[in-house]
């Protein structure tokens, strides 16, 4: 799952009601919904968590949701000339959704990611055991999302839907501009562009979203290893940290979980790792290139995001973005940026480009930060 994220919640109140109605998941849906996760309990779980979005005029609710479902077709035209990618392809309508919805969305995204589970012939005590700790992971999921959707803006879903969901939380997007004091119009193009990248780079490479989902049934991989072997893993993670810098994105769970994995799921880890950092990267250079024409507030947006992204937040808060990733999440578009920025600088969009060929043209974890070293092995 792609996104953009403001860095933290907003304590004001917009009227789910005045935008889209909240998509209820279908009964066919459902039975999707099982496996370590209940992700129809966490649905509702998030749903009944989540804080009201910022308080506003059902005019302006109306107009914001209305100027957005435009923007995210306007952006297209602009993605597509930058990366030369999707030409000729269709472009879906985006959906506008309150907090609620995303939650509900999101759900159905991971339960469409992590497809699979028990099958048909598994005891049922063994079924009941695994609907058990699924319970307990929905609701541990539903407060995840919960929180997740206050600050979230909008995101490319490429696992549901026939062509992907373009998913844009029009509650979250006021309230950051508003905080920004940027120019609104400006604000949400500018937050189109890079969800529209996100579709772009999924739409013109199909093979992504299965490569994603093999990672990360990879990653979810049961084994037979002992505790003992776990935590030997993790200690030797822990000294090797204390004898080299800390690498920026790893933050978080993230490290702890890499620290503790078996190679095969580790080399899983580090495969969506790398495909986040490259995507999240990308549609950042993809909405710097386009520039004033398109945007013409672009600068003053961008100095203004960069500091809200990095600015100090309360020890909780600090807590919670640590325990999520999501300072690690912030580190994936600097990284990502940084490489982007520097192979089109050198060879150009249309030899960029040859990094969505297939998994053997993405970068490897030892090139996001050595750009140089994938030109030579990918370009010669």
């Amino acid at each position: 799952m792609t996104n953009t994220q403001a860095s933290e919640a907003t304590d004001a109140q917009m009227s789910d009601t005045e935008l889209a109605e909240t998509p209820k998941p279908a009964e066919q849906q459902r039975s999707a919904l099982a496996g370590a996760v209940d992700w129809g309990l966490a649905a509702k779980t998030g749903t009944r968590l989540v804080p009201r979005g910022p308080l506003t005029s059902r005019y302006t609710a109306e107009q914001a949701v209305a100027e957005l479902t435009e923007a995210s077709v306007r952006a297209e035209g602009p993605v597509r000339e930058v990366t030369g990618l999707a030409d000729g392809l269709p472009i879906p309508a985006a959906q506008i959704l309150d907090r609620p919805g995303w939650v509900h969305a999101a759900a159905r995204s991971m339960a469409a990611l992590t497809a699979g589970g028990l099958d048909a012939g598994e005891p049922s005590e063994q079924k009941s055991k695994f609907a058990l700790a699924g319970k307990a992971g929905g609701l541990q999921a539903g407060a995840m999302l919960a929180f997740v959707s206050t600050a979230i803006l909008g995101q490319y879903d490429p696992f549901t839907g026939d062509d992907g969901s373009l998913l844009l939380v029009a509650p979250n997007i006021v309230s950051v501009e508003r905080t920004l004091k940027v120019n609104p119009s400006d604000f949400r193009l500018w937050v189109c562009l890079h969800e529209v990248t996100h579709r772009v780079q999924f739409s013109s490479s199909p093979w992504l979203a299965g490569y994603m989902q093999q990672a990360v049934g990879d990653l979810s991989a049961v084994t037979e290893e002992s505790m003992t072997e776990v935590l030997s893993r993790l200690n030797e993670a822990l000294r090797e940290r204390r004898r080299q810098p800390p690498d920026p994105g790893q933050g978080g769970l993230l490290g702890v979980l890499r620290a503790t994995q078996p190679p095969a799921q580790r080399d899983a880890l580090d495969r969506l790792l790398m495909l986040g950092t490259l995507l999240e990267g990308h549609a950042d250079h993809v909405m710097d290139a386009v520039g004033p024409a398109v945007v013409p507030t672009v600068v003053q947006i961008r100095s203004s995001f960069e500091a809200r992204r990095t600015r100090s937040v309360n020890p909780l808060q600090k807590l919670i973005r640590a325990l999520l990733g999501i300072d690690a999440k912030m580190a994936q578009y600097v990284r990502g940026k940084a490489f982007v920025d520097h192979v089109v600088g050198r060879v150009g969009m249309a030899e960029f480009n040859t990094i969505w060929t297939g998994a053997e043209t993405l970068p490897l974890t030892s090139e996001i930060d050595e750009p140089d070293q994938w030109i030579a092995r990918v370009l010669g």
